[in-house]
């Protein structure tokens, strides 16, 4: 009853759309929700993520639940995460995400999952780290274990979009630190973020959480730009 009178003053809302949201309905109305932009990597052996990476740093799986463009549903949806402190986004995207990962084989050895840091001054300015709701859902789902302890953001930096792929790797040191190397020693990591663009942040995680021992990564994010 309490619910319903609460509803009624201050009703749910679509996240994307705004319209309220119906019965049955969370985060998302049923229209936006069908018309996001979902890739299916990982249901049609989809390369276009590990692609990203070729090369550059060994992964077992990549993928990426949603396509990014400018101006898109995906980039309005995210925006609201990151910035409007819509953090049950991200409860909800990882549930999307792990929904489908846990009926897979090769997601069925991940271990851990770790998301991309933040810097502690971003972190307390903005109240939570955006994808750890998204990474904690995915442990959840998987069966793994959720660390936020081992891989840490040690500089604060500006955007790194106008910064060449070969500058931001070479970087990584500077801006990432990994600790506890033993804590992951022998085991399968999921390293999570929300958005793939040149896959170089992503690299520079993956590049120091390999120097544990007999460690593997794959790679999962909210959307691929």
């Amino acid at each position: 009853m309490l619910e319903a009178l609460f509803n009624i003053f201050f009703p749910k809302v679509c996240y994307i759309c705004q319209n309220i949201l119906a019965d049955g309905e969370q985060t998302l109305c049923t229209d936006c929700r069908h018309r996001l932009p979902v890739t299916q990597f990982h249901f049609n052996n989809d390369a276009s993520v590990s692609k990203i990476f070729y090369g550059r740093v060994k992964t077992e799986q990549a993928t990426a639940l949603f396509r990014f463009e400018k101006k898109g549903m995906t980039q309005k949806l995210i925006h609201q995460l990151k910035y409007k402190g819509k953090e049950p986004i991200g409860t909800f995207l990882g549930d999307w995400l792990g929904g489908d990962l846990q009926t897979l084989d090769v997601y069925k050895t991940i271990d851990i999952v770790i998301p991309v840091p933040l810097h502690k001054k971003k972190l307390k300015k903005r109240g939570y780290n955006q994808v750890a709701k998204f990474g904690q859902q995915l442990a959840k789902a998987l069966d793994a274990e959720y660390m936020d302890n081992v891989l840490i953001k040690v500089t604060n930096a500006n955007s790194q979009v106008t910064k060449n792929r070969l500058s931001r790797w070479t970087n990584s040191d500077t801006i990432f630190s990994v600790q506890s190397l033993n804590k992951i020693s022998n085991k399968h990591i999921l390293l999570v973020d929300d958005i793939i663009t040149t896959g170089a942040t992503m690299e520079a995680c993956a590049t120091l959480l390999l120097r544990g021992k007999n460690v593997k990564i794959s790679i999962a994010a909210m959307a691929i730009a």
